[in-house]
């Protein structure tokens, strides 16, 4: 029988259940994008559910590296950026199609931008 108590052990399984989540909110994302009906609604869960799918991998793969006795610097840069650049990539992207004038989806019961948007273009002029 092994020992519960061994911290490789410990961390091999906090190691995988990391993957294992990650891998789960990388399938939510997918399935964000192929259901929700505008583009508004697929960029919130590409941005959200697709950043924690893929830290949470490396998050993993970094625990996995770490016990075979190896740090790297490319996937803690990795971590950082991802976790960094697709939220404000896809805010971008969102706030340049709303003022493009794509259309939200029927279903949609709120639209936050249009007060925010009417003030700056207020503040152009």
């Amino acid at each position: 029988m092994s020992d519960v108590n061994n911290p490789i052990e410990v961390l091999e399984v906090i190691a995988a259940i990391s993957i294992l989540v990650g891998t789960i909110f990388s399938f939510f994302s997918a399935v964000g994008l192929i259901r929700l009906p505008d583009l508004y609604s697929r960029a919130h869960a590409a941005s959200k559910s697709s950043t924690m799918g893929v830290l949470f991998t490396l998050v993993g793969t970094f625990l996995f590296f770490i016990m075979e006795g190896t740090f790297s610097i490319r996937l803690f840069l990795g971590i950082f950026f991802v976790f960094l650049t697709a939220p404000v990539a896809a805010h971008v992207i969102v706030r340049s199609a709303y003022r493009s004038k794509v259309p939200l989806a029927p279903q949609s019961v709120q639209d936050d931008l249009k007060g925010v948007i009417e003030i700056e273009g207020e503040r152009e002029q």
